[in-house]
């Protein structure tokens, strides 16, 4: 990772618990998400520590590969442009087959794919940036 720039690597990780905040929100998608997903009203997921703990974890390999694969010193359209193609093409795509297969909603796929979407483009805002 020579070159990355860990804070912004950081930073990127931390900024998708602040939009999933706002996404899932019940002011947002919330709603619609636990009732998407078969969850009537329950917005908890299990032990609130462990959960955010791992999911911190996960964003912040999904966030340290994508500065990786930008490289060291990407400018601000492309990393902003590779963020939103990686979160609708491959996160986006990825989730939408497997929610065809597991039968779930496409308002669903929707909430995700379009909440990818906006963290990887987000990630590359970040690192585009913050070099």
């Amino acid at each position: 990772m020579g070159g990355i720039n860990v804070w912004a690597v950081i930073a990127a990780a931390l900024s998708s618990f602040v939009l999933g905040g706002f996404w899932y929100s019940p002011a947002m998608f919330g709603r619609i998400w636990n009732r998407e997903a078969g969850r009537g009203d329950n917005m908890q997921h299990g032990h609130p520590a462990l959960v955010f703990g791992l999911s911190f974890v996960l964003a912040l390999i999904a966030a340290s590969v994508f500065a990786v694969f930008l490289g060291s010193k990407p400018s601000l359209p492309f990393a902003a442009g590779a963020g939103f193609a990686a979160g609708l093409c491959w996160v986006g795509a990825s989730f939408g087959i497997n929610y065809l297969f597991a039968s779930r909603s496409f308002k669903l796929w929707l909430i995700d794919g379009s909440y990818h979407t906006a963290q990887f483009t987000l990630f590359g805002m970040i690192l585009g940036l913050w070099h």
